[in-house]
């Protein structure tokens, strides 16, 4: 044997043996000699090679060495300002093809290519998604991170966009796996253990997910869908395990209760659009007696909202002792009343720069949605009290009509409602102040 696989085998022999308190000791200034090893490459087989151990480094970094990772992936993987000066010089001189691909080039920070590289190994993408949710916590202390945010989410709105998306119908069936990951993802209204997961799974229940190549078990969005006879306006009648389950071919309504980005490290990457457009399809087709698409959606900011604009809210509806369902319903329906209509204010007209300030309407409007009912005590759960005070709203999505109101969205941030919603919040906006003297 020759002196050169010797050696190759005595360091892979080493590294099996190595403790993992050994390899974890290694910290940050290991993985970045991985890392400055890995643009050095030119082989395929050796840069995968090297990927797969900078992957396993960065699993066993601790937080000051992330910390340290992070650090050098602004001051020495950023762009190179004398090279994009350079560039820059040279496009001004002669702007040609050849001299734009020349200024991409270098205006593109190192760290995107060693991204890249690192996607080649295998958990490349699963390793790139942990750690852009690792940076994502470290970015209000340290701003300066954000550039290599900026470069994650720019991949990833490659790597995951539509036309690599898997859309698959989640049941009882379905891995036990995936179901674990649907109790464990799940923020909009909490699983409450196996049972209540089979009835949201059964025949008069859909729910889907899209998934992609590269993380085979891990959901990135999921959507439940309750098929109903009529609009439901309270999500605990959805949610009750216990209900009957009704045949769907009776279904009239296919109303969308929750749905749930399951990837912290993918956040700002758009999936729920393509979702719900490609689930309406999928029922249209299986049920095409189904004719109204709804959601029975949170208003999320509503409760903040109300105790800080006293120029609307008087004292009276501020809602500081309402923490419980036996509180929300003994409050007169008068006085509820006076909630939708300050709810539908709040939806309408209350904006963060152009667009709405609740995060719930800005996604269902900008889908071409029309807010269409305000439901007080619509959902009673503790959380949906200390963020809605139990307020529900059904954004419903009229096929002909969601191209339209898409584009009044997009062009002018024109919120769509019904008639009713829009006399509610009219009602508030005209007056001010809600009519309470004779509630007192």
């Amino acid at each position: 044997m020759t002196e050169r696989p010797r050696q190759f085998l005595t360091r892979v022999w080493a590294s099996m043996r190595q403790s993992p308190r050994a390899e974890h000791g290694k910290g940050a200034n290991h993985l970045l000699r991985l890392c400055a090893s890995l643009l050095s490459q030119r082989g395929e087989i050796s840069s995968a090679r090297i990927a797969a151990e900078a992957i396993a480094a960065y699993d066993q970094l601790n937080d000051h060495s992330r910390s340290a990772f992070f650090d050098a992936m602004v001051t020495d993987y950023s762009t190179d300002a004398v090279d994009l000066r350079r560039a820059i010089d040279a496009y001004q001189m002669d702007p040609s093809s050849a001299h734009v691909l020349a200024l991409h080039t270098a205006a593109e920070p190192r760290r995107q290519e060693l991204f890249r590289r690192l996607n080649t190994a295998p958990g490349g993408t699963q390793l790139l998604v942990t750690m852009r949710s690792d940076l994502l916590r470290t970015l209000s202390e340290h701003p300066e991170r954000t550039g290599i945010d900026a470069d994650l989410v720019h991949l990833f709105r490659s790597w995951f966009n539509r036309g690599f998306l898997v859309l698959q119908r989640i049941d009882w069936k379905t891995s036990a796996l995936v179901l674990e990951r649907l109790i464990q993802y799940e923020a909009v209204h909490q699983v409450q253990g196996w049972h209540d997961l089979r009835r949201r799974l059964e025949d008069d229940r859909r729910c889907y997910a899209f998934f992609h190549p590269a993380l085979p078990d891990e959901p990135l969005i999921f959507i439940e869908v309750a098929l109903t006879d009529r609009l439901s306006a309270n999500v605990q009648v959805l949610l009750e395990p216990r209900s009957p389950v009704i045949d769907p071919a009776r279904a009239r309504c296919a109303v969308f209760y929750s749905i749930t980005n399951c990837q912290t490290g993918l956040r700002g990457v758009s999936f729920g659009n393509f979702l719900i457009k490609q689930v309406v399809g999928e029922l249209t087709r299986e049920f095409p007696r189904i004719r109204k698409f709804a959601t029975l959606s949170p208003v999320p900011g509503f409760r903040a909202w109300l105790a800080s604009a006293s120029q609307v809210v008087p004292p009276e509806l501020a809602p500081l002792r309402i923490e419980t369902a036996d509180q929300l319903e003994r409050i007169p329906e008068a006085i509820g009343d006076e909630y939708r209509r300050l709810c539908a204010y709040y939806l309408v007209h209350e904006k963060r720069g152009r667009q709405p300030l609740d995060s719930v309407a800005r996604f269902h409007l900008a889908n071409g949605a029309q807010l269409a009912r305000i439901n007080w005590r619509g959902d009673c759960s503790a959380a949906g009290i200390a963020s809605s005070l139990g307020m529900t709203a059904n954004y419903v999505y009229r096929l002909a009509e969601v191209e339209a109101n898409h584009e009044a969205y997009a062009t002018n941030f024109d919120v769509v409602t019904s008639p009713g919603v829009e006399r509610l919040a009219r009602e508030v906006r005209e007056t001010k102040v809600p009519r309470l003297a004779r509630f007192a």
